[in-house]
């Protein structure tokens, strides 16, 4: 299948520069303290936020006097795509995004207000359609909003790829499969344009990645866009 034709049209019917359909909800759990839904394309994210509480057994040897840590878990449903049955939980790219989804909100997440204590971040993938990373951070942002910890910013994600000197802006499955793109991933904070975190692959010339970072911080902008409406829409819900 042709990933860009030759008009610019991606497999799925986008242009470069356009993020899938966007679908998140909060509130999606009520035995968690905070919850939300994160949907885009067919990549579909569950997130559950429980905290700040006490410092659970295996952690009480890592306590900050000064702050909270941040215990994020990562996994993917064994449903959630087909490769996953041949790959068993806690491998290694799960354990990566663990310790990159951990990295980011110790950033975002103003843990000195909550000093000896822990804040628990589940993330399941109920539907893998590339960009799962992204979709988790996403879900995580949306779900700390809903369980009221403060944060920085609204942090948001995307990624983009670069094939044929194009930028393609949050890559599905089919685009990620395809080994010889390099490719971006950044997590941002919108108000200061503060990037807390970029994970790529492959070689790309400076010319060339400087674009491509600009058309991904569009691209979490884009995603953005869709949280804060959702997001205001459940604040004014709680208001009437």
């Amino acid at each position: 299948m042709e990933i860009l034709s030759e008009s610019g049209i991606r497999a799925d019917g986008r242009r470069s520069n356009e993020t899938r359909h966007v679908n998140c909800k909060l509130a999606v759990f009520e035995q968690a303290d905070g919850s939300a839904y994160f949907e885009i394309g067919n990549t579909k994210v569950l997130a559950a936020v429980y905290g700040p509480h006490e410092l659970s057994e295996q952690n009480k040897n890592k306590s900050i006097h000064d702050r909270a840590i941040i215990n994020c878990q990562y996994s993917m449903a064994t449903f959630s795509t087909s490769e996953r049955k041949s790959r068993p939980r806690g491998d290694f790219r799960s354990l990566e995004i663990n310790a990159y989804l951990n990295e980011i909100f110790e950033t975002v997440i103003i843990t000195e207000l909550y000093p000896h204590s822990q804040i628990d971040i589940y993330l399941e993938v109920l539907q893998s359609d590339g960009s799962n990373y992204s979709a988790c951070v996403n879900a995580a942002s949306l779900a700390l909003i809903h369980a009221g910890i403060p944060i920085k910013d609204i942090i948001c994600s995307c990624s983009a790829g670069y094939y044929n000197n194009v930028s393609l802006v949050d890559l599905n499955y089919l685009e990620e499969s395809i080994h010889s793109i390099p490719t971006i991933c950044i997590a941002l904070l919108p108000k200061s344009k503060q990037t807390v975190s970029i994970e790529s692959n492959g070689r790309i010339n400076v010319d060339s990645l400087e674009k491509l970072i600009e058309n991904v911080i569009d691209g979490c902008m884009q995603i953005l866009a869709a949280m804060k409406t959702v997001a205001s829409d459940y604040i004014k819900e709680l208001n009437v």
